[in-house]
């Protein structure tokens, strides 16, 4: 855990993904929330999907390692017809689930609809206008090359932000509790 004051906390937010995948991290003090870092992790590169999951893995815990965050968020897998994208996304999201269960931070997960819906107050905006949104709402840099996979994954920590960092949903601290909590997904 961070040794932040406790009027004070850092949420990583994360935006699963097997080609690219994005991660934003705010600060929150008081009432104040501040962009710390954003960007991808891209996976394109790596040949087998298990060399996509080890970097996965490797890059969620630096990004920990480095900002001691005290929160994640994640955004959860959305339902499509293609059950192997599915299943390789869904490992994505375990790894990154992983990676800060190792280091014992509780995790939430949060709805593509949900995310949209606290950023922009519509659950079917575009990725560009919750984009736009974060760009105003957290005083970003007007870069043109912005990945819309980073702004995804800052919206999902500021999801968490709005929702009072977890108390609407499920939050897990341990491997342990997730488990208990969620027999049918792990099998």
């Amino acid at each position: 855990m961070s040794a932040v004051a406790s009027s004070e906390k850092i949420i990583l937010g994360i935006d699963p993904g097997t080609t690219v995948m994005g991660y934003g991290l705010i600060k929150v003090k008081k009432q104040n929330v501040s962009l710390l870092q954003f960007g991808v992790i891209h996976l394109s590169k790596y040949s087998g999907h298990e060399l996509k999951l080890k970097k996965i893995f490797e890059r969620i815990l630096s990004l920990i390692d480095d900002y001691h965050p005290d929160e994640v968020a994640l955004e959860a897998p959305f339902f499509g017809k293609n059950v192997q994208s599915m299943l390789k996304l869904g490992r994505a999201q375990g790894v990154a689930m992983a990676a800060a269960l190792s280091r014992e931070i509780p995790i939430t997960e949060y709805a593509p609809k949900k995310v949209k819906q606290s950023v922009t107050g519509n659950g079917n905006a575009s990725k560009e206008q919750v984009a736009a949104m974060l760009k105003n709402l957290l005083k970003m840099p007007d870069q043109q090359n912005i990945m819309l996979d980073a702004t995804d994954a800052l919206g999902v920590a500021m999801c968490h932000y709005y929702q009072g960092g977890g108390k609407a949903k499920a939050s897990y601290k341990s491997w342990n509790a997730f488990l208990s909590e969620n027999p049918g997904r792990v099998k």
